[in-house]
């Protein structure tokens, strides 16, 4: 996953959007990344959400990726889980939130790139 997206740093975005739980690049030179969460089992419910407006950062170069561990939320019937990753690009830095739902037996998060 690292030399992935190692591997796309300082690239021009031409597009940024979430589609089905995945954060997905698209860059000018035709190339693109996949960033998803690849950890579900049994009885969880694993989603990405993000209160940024993506399409602000098309045509900005790709600098940095963070992973930040977010405090566990409570949850009804089990736990709930938050890690944060933020993007950070030439005209600023969008963060992206992966959640996992899951009854305590299941637990983690697991960022894939493709």
């Amino acid at each position: 996953m690292l030399k992935k997206m190692k591997a796309v740093l300082g690239k021009v975005i031409k597009k940024v959007s979430l589609e089905d739980n995945k954060l997905v690049f698209k860059f000018t030179d035709g190339t693109g990344l996949n960033l998803f969460d690849n950890g579900q089992l049994c009885c969880e419910d694993r989603y990405m959400k993000t209160d940024d407006d993506l399409s602000y950062y098309g045509g900005a170069t790709l600098l940095d990726f963070e992973l930040k561990d977010g405090p566990d939320i409570d949850a009804k019937y089990g736990i709930h889980e938050v890690q944060f990753l933020d993007v950070k690009t030439s005209v600023g830095t969008f963060q992206v939130a992966n959640h996992n739902e899951h009854n305590g037996y299941y637990s983690g998060l697991c960022i894939a790139a493709k």
